[in-house]
């Protein structure tokens, strides 16, 4: 194996990846990530770290701590998955995607380790990660749960501050069945004597956190409690902190951001405490430059005003809710949706909230976990969604350009792999 594909097609079929199988690939200990840890020298204790969980808003979240961080002067590492076009994007110091070079030497490295532990796709890449923050002497790097905390490859890390954002039905298979059996596998990021900020309170779910952090002696704190967030529109916030007011501009332009936003600033104040300097111009610039600075894409990304055309990844019930929200804000004449999900959940509760007034274009992407496209037309026909099914995404789009009028909507979503797709992202 000599070239990056090479390499990357060795990972991809020699290991079980959840974007492509699902559940199968979900190993529910930390037993393969610390054995190649320590095939590695233990990398995972050479730097400093953010930890961010959640069911929405830790992506987001995680690429506005890393763009502030990284503003002040920080050499900063940020991990997230999963990537929409190049396997890089999960890897970054400063915005700049890992190398390919990098990706080969760690491959070759690792693969005795790979054949002797037998590690799950996502289980390498955060020893990847780790190896290469530890490589490159970061300051500090901001790591994404992947899918829960408690049993995620990425809680072998002892950060500065935990973060865990929304709380909402996803992946209940595997996390549980209730909200709150779900948020006691995110509060399993919590750490002895670690600091941990709450995004946003939500009732029955507060006590999980709450009595996790006293078994752990962590301080907790409520975001709310530090700071409260009002949107102005159109990505403007006003947040009042520490008896003052102050004014902030997200390119981060969902209104969903304003839960994230009160999380942000409490881990920034956290780290103050810790001795990072980060002054209120550095914040300002990073919550405004999010974008350019870490390459963050499929936020409610604009695509074009005339029609309007927005994707977002958000493919979860309480995702959704917030992206439907969200379009009930915009001005147009018709809406049409490129939609399609995947068929290892639970569609029912989100297809029974999408709008019966819109245009549907139903595809699938091209995974293995995808619905198909007739299934989902037919499914989302119970619910009073009619439309069309179009197998390819960028068809689908293609079809739905050809029937709007410049003075309508086309949104792109249902899944992260339909957004992943999308030509020209």
């Amino acid at each position: 194996m000599e070239s990056y594909r090479e390499n990357l097609n060795y990972l991809y079929e020699r290991l079980p990846m959840f974007q492509r199988v699902g559940a199968a690939a979900y190993k529910q200990d930390l037993t393969n990530t610390l054995a190649l840890c320590e095939a590695l020298g233990n990398p995972r204790f050479k730097f400093k770290s953010i930890h961010v969980a959640g069911t929405n808003g830790k992506g987001s979240s995680s690429h506005m701590l890393a763009a502030v961080l990284q503003t002040a002067g920080y050499k900063t590492g940020l991990y997230t998955s999963p990537h929409l076009k190049e396997f890089t994007e999960r890897i970054k110091i400063n915005g700049q995607e890992v190398s390919r070079d990098f990706v080969v030497d760690f491959v070759k490295r690792i693969t005795p380790a790979i054949e002797k532990i037998q590690p799950s796709f996502f289980e390498t890449t955060v020893a990847m990660a780790l190896d290469y923050f530890a490589q490159e002497q970061v300051d500090i790097a901001v790591i994404e749960v992947g899918l829960g905390g408690r049993l995620d490859s990425t809680n072998v890390i002892t950060p500065e501050v935990s973060l865990i954002t929304n709380i909402s039905w996803d992946h209940a298979d595997l996390l549980g069945d209730t909200l709150q059996k779900i948020a006691s596998e995110k509060a399993g990021i919590i750490k002895p004597n670690v600091p941990v900020i709450i995004s946003e309170r939500q009732e029955n779910i507060d006590d999980v956190f709450i009595v996790k952090s006293k078994a752990t002696g962590s301080p907790i704190l409520f975001a709310e409690e530090m700071c409260e967030v009002s949107s102005l529109g159109d990505g403007n916030f006003e947040v009042s902190i520490q008896n003052q007011k102050k004014k902030y501009t997200l390119d981060l332009q969902g209104q969903y951001q304003k839960k994230n936003l009160a999380g942000v600033l409490a881990v920034i104040e956290e780290l103050k405490k810790k001795g990072f300097e980060v002054s209120d111009e550095n914040i300002a610039q990073g919550l405004k430059n999010t974008i350019p600075l870490t390459g963050l894409k499929g936020r409610w990304q604009k695509l074009s005003d005339s029609p309007l055309i927005v994707c977002d990844t958000g493919h979860n019930e309480a995702g959704i809710r917030e992206v439907l929200d969200q379009i009930s804000k915009q001005k147009f004449s018709q809406l049409h949706m490129v939609w399609g999900m995947v068929k290892d959940k639970d569609v029912s509760k989100i297809l029974s909230q999408l709008s019966t007034s819109a245009r549907y274009y139903f595809c699938q992407a091209k995974i293995p976990r995808a619905m198909n496209a007739d299934e989902l037309k037919m499914k989302a026909s119970e619910y009073g969604l009619q439309g069309e099914a179009i197998a390819d995404v960028n068809q689908a789009l293609h079809k739905a350009k050809q029937n709007a009028s410049a003075d309508d909507m086309i949104f792109i979503g249902g899944s992260t792999f339909v957004v992943a797709e999308i030509e020209g992202l």
